[in-house]
């Protein structure tokens, strides 16, 4: 007999079982700051002015979420800024003169009392002969201020869906940012100014680089931007000649994503684009020194295009040099896996870059004219649980912005996850792909999809027309031929493992068309030859699922390995039963049938 309870039964998780975020804070949060230093950090002065130039009323501030510890104060210092400035007004619009129509006030002529219509839109008279009123001015209106505190997507992009949560017509942009365009909101950045120790960093560089004559490019997170053109002017002051410079600029497509080279003086370098017809500066022929660590999708755009690149940590970690071959050839592997995968999920990781649509476009008739299958998915922020409920899938591209779109830590997840760049050449042929060292993370650099000119759609037509016959005779007389170019193609193997694979382009194989005896009928002519009764090996194509006549590998997976299929037997083909009469009664006890026996339970 089992023990007695000395304590209530454990109905919940245990602790050790809990699922715990571990957060580290960093030096900005341990640190309590003044108001002077918040307004200087935030920059409240130069934000407030900007929304008051811009006229905008409804205002939404989006904190990375290491920075919402200052979200209250910040909105406090910025409301009382804001609060000093003229107050907007409304203009006056169509929309808000229909709302704001009155009655017209006089009698009418008729003997049906007061004139009941509404004033026109131009202020002229109702109809009844008299004059309506003018419409009254709109009044200045209070400006709102609202915190975006969950992004929807990273944090480095503008959550213009939070934001048309509050019917925002602002968003300022807190912390670091990828500077991607943004499709229907304006957008104030605010990078916030960090101390930086200038001693330090001298003293790494010249250490780095003792030859005054060293070709250098000064660059900077953009939290540490403002500190750039003055390490310039002291270094050149201690005697290096061939010194460079960045600023931001509004380009992530640029030779640096999101900056121009800058002399001493301030005007721009024209650089070169790496092509033997371009003209402007070779950065191959520069070292880059970094203050503080770069997002890792910089690093490899990076790695081609300059000498090498010294990253000067503002963090605890040592500084040194950055290389990074060994991260690319991971991701050379990782698009290895996916030349042969037939099924690809394009996650899309972003509804605010201004070309996202136009690259899902693309991206699906790149995978449709490489003979596999796509499926799109919407998902949020990504995490292997997710991904890992679409098993069918054989891997992912993410539609994002170019530092987004690179997933680092990717070893959890159950299918590789892979760029827009990395899937052209995972689609490429063997014989055509080629990786000269090039990479690229975003969905900027992809192609739009091009339209078949309208001549060409025509003939094409009346091609498809003409031979409309041909086929139908020959989908008729059996799939032979499409079965034999099915084993003429040559065949593809996995370079990880060697092993042959036959499923690699799917949507190349032809899926059963049902056949009507009607126009078979029609077809038939009376002098043709009998056809022939000889057996034909027939390809495994036919048995694969299809929806609307389409081969789906999608369903095919769902119809043989997926256990679990959901609830009901709709497809399953039961015999039918008598309908007999159940049990009845209470939880104690039930009666079967109308027999009335009784069966208690214990």
């Amino acid at each position: 007999m089992a023990g007695e309870l000395n304590a209530a039964p454990v109905l919940s998780t245990p602790e050790d079982h809990l699922f715990e975020y571990a957060v580290v804070p960093t030096d900005d949060q341990t640190k309590a700051r003044s108001d002077d230093e918040l307004r200087d950090i935030y920059e409240i002065t130069r934000t407030a002015k900007e929304v008051g130039e811009g006229g905008w009323r409804r205002i939404g501030l989006q904190f990375p979420d290491h920075m919402l510890c200052d979200a209250p104060r910040v909105v406090q210092l910025l409301e009382a800024e804001l609060a000093s400035l003229p107050q907007p007004t409304v203009p006056t619009s169509t929309a808000d003169l229909q709302s704001t129509a009155t009655a017209c006030p006089e009698p009418s002529t008729t003997n049906n009392g007061p004139c009941g219509r509404h004033v026109q839109q131009n202020g002229a008279g109702c109809g009844c002969g008299k004059q309506a009123p003018a419409p009254v001015e709109s009044q200045p209106k209070a400006r709102r201020v609202y915190v975006l505190a969950d992004t929807s997507y990273s944090a480095c992009c503008v959550d213009e869906i939070a934001a048309e949560h509050v019917n925002a017509d602002v968003v300022v942009h807190y912390g670091r940012s990828c500077l991607s365009p943004t499709s229907r909101l304006p957008v104030i950045y605010v990078f916030t100014k960090h101390i930086l120790d200038r001693d330090a960093a001298l003293a790494d560089f010249e250490k780095e680089y003792p030859d005054k004559e060293a070709k250098v490019v000064l660059m900077a997170d953009v939290t540490y931007q403002v500190h750039v053109l003055s390490l310039l002017s002291e270094l050149q002051s201690r005697g290096y000649v061939n010194l460079l410079a960045t600023e931001i600029v509004h380009n992530p497509m640029g030779r640096i994503p999101n900056r121009k080279v800058v002399d001493v003086q301030g005007k721009e370098v024209e650089i070169s684009h790496g092509s033997e017809t371009s003209t402007g500066l070779d950065l191959r022929d520069y070292s880059i020194f970094h203050i503080s660590q770069p997002p890792t999708a910089l690093l490899l755009a990076l790695c081609s295009r300059v000498k090498n690149l010294y990253i000067f940590q503002t963090s605890s970690d040592s500084s040194s040099l950055y290389s990074a071959q060994r991260l690319l050839g991971r991701r050379y592997a990782r698009l290895l896996s996916l030349t042969t995968a037939g099924i690809i999920g394009i996650l899309v990781n972003t509804l605010s870059v201004s070309n996202y649509l136009s690259s899902i476009d693309s991206i699906r008739k790149q995978i449709a004219a490489a003979g596999k299958k796509s499926y799109t998915m919407v998902v949020g922020k990504l995490n292997p649980a997710k991904l890992a409920n679409f098993a069918e899938i054989d891997g992912w591209v993410v539609v994002g912005c170019w530092e987004s779109s690179l997933i680092e830590d990717d070893a959890g997840f159950y299918k590789p996850v892979i760029t827009p760049f990395e899937l052209e050449l995972a689609l490429a042929s063997d014989d055509e792909r080629v990786w000269t060292g090039e990479w690229w993370g975003g969905i900027e650099a992809v192609k739009p999809p091009i339209d078949e000119k309208p001549e060409e759609k025509k003939s094409e037509d009346n091609e498809n027309n003409e031979t409309q016959d041909t086929a139908d005779a020959e989908q008729a007389s059996g799939d032979g031929e499409l079965d034999s170019e099915e084993e003429s193609a040559p065949p593809e193997f996995d370079w990880r493992t060697g092993k042959l694979v036959s499923h690699s382009r799917p949507m190349r194989m032809a899926a059963p068309k049902p056949k009507s005896a009607k126009k078979e009928d029609s077809t038939e002519k009376p002098d043709a030859p009998p056809r022939s009764s000889a057996l034909t090996l027939r390809s495994k194509a036919q048995e694969l699922a299809s929806v609307n006549g389409v081969v789906s590998p999608g369903a095919e997976y769902l119809r043989t390995q997926r256990t679990w299929v959901g609830l009901g037997t709709d497809f399953d083909e039961e015999a039918s039963t008598t309908i007999e009469e159940g049990r009845g009664g209470v939880a104690r006890g039930y009666t079967v049938g109308g027999e009335g026996e009784k069966h208690l339970i214990p």
